[in-house]
């Protein structure tokens, strides 16, 4: 009659010489890896005879192979760094256990939480809505405290910001201002400007150009003196070139497209009198 033999199953290589080690109580730091490399060697004898499947059993090979190197380069003569100081061919083989156990303990507490927090139950928030909705006041000389704000900070992002607004401010454009709608009355600006020369009798350019501002005047003024100079009313002369412009009205009596009434307005062009230059 054959004997059954029940094989305990292990996660992996690591998880078998953390047994032997257990099992053994010795210390991890100083593994006994004579002892340790035959007790792992007859699982793994026992576990090829049980289960002969070459996937599961790569891992555990490859482990037994760098146990045996490990026991082998126990055997020589000590290794030594560059400092001077002696090799332990073990130390790879502690990192990588302690690594292991490491893990392999925070899974199990995670498991055992996982565990506990299967039979908690939470309730609903019951808060009523002005509570909810209550926010606590907020004191400015606070978060001034706290985000230590100084007068030069604020100052230097005042400047960031205007320079942000001046990056965006159209140079050309931003120099048109309004426009708006002058509203002229030329026939009475006309009439002005000749009556005006006709009692001074004597006056400059610039004099008639003062009487009154803006540039439609300016205009209607320059083409009022064109058609009195054009009907021999006045008599304009300039000394030099960019001098003053002086004009003289002449004897009315020699106008001779006088009306009968003595008036001689029809020249001037009826327009609206919110006519617009």
């Amino acid at each position: 009659m054959a004997i059954e033999i029940k094989l305990q199953a292990y996660e992996g290589p690591m998880d078998l010489l953390l047994h032997l080690i257990d099992k053994n109580k010795v210390n991890i730091y100083d593994i006994p890896i004579a002892l340790i490399t035959e007790q792992y060697m007859a699982y793994l004898s026992t576990m090829q005879a049980l289960e002969p499947e070459l996937d599961r059993m790569s891992e555990f090979l490859v482990m037994a192979a760098e146990l045996l190197d490990i026991k082998s380069r126990m055997l020589l003569p000590a290794e030594k760094n560059e400092e001077g100081e002696e090799i332990d061919p073990r130390d790879e083989l502690v990192r990588q256990l302690i690594a292991y156990k490491t893990y392999k303990y925070m899974s199990q507490e995670l498991r055992e939480r996982e565990k506990e927090a299967e039979g908690t139950y939470f309730r609903k928030k019951q808060i009523p809505r002005e509570v909810a909705a209550y926010r606590p006041p907020v004191s400015a000389d606070k978060i001034l405290d706290d985000a230590k704000v100084t007068l030069p900070a604020l100052y230097k992002v005042f400047q960031d910001v205007m320079k942000r607004r001046e990056d965006l401010r159209d140079p050309i454009r931003a120099g048109f201002g309004r426009i708006e709608k002058e509203e002229f009355n030329t026939k009475e600006t006309m009439q002005y400007v000749e009556h005006f020369i006709e009692n001074r009798r004597h006056c400059t350019f610039r004099n008639l150009l003062m009487l009154r501002p803006g540039k439609t005047y300016v205009v209607v003024s320059f083409l009022t003196i064109l058609e009195l100079m054009k009907r021999g009313h006045i008599y304009v002369r300039q000394d030099e070139n960019f001098g003053e412009i002086y004009i003289e009205a002449n004897d009315r009596s020699q106008w001779a497209d006088l009306d009968a009434d003595g008036e001689d307005d029809d020249w001037i062009e009826e327009k609206p009198a919110d006519e617009g230059a």
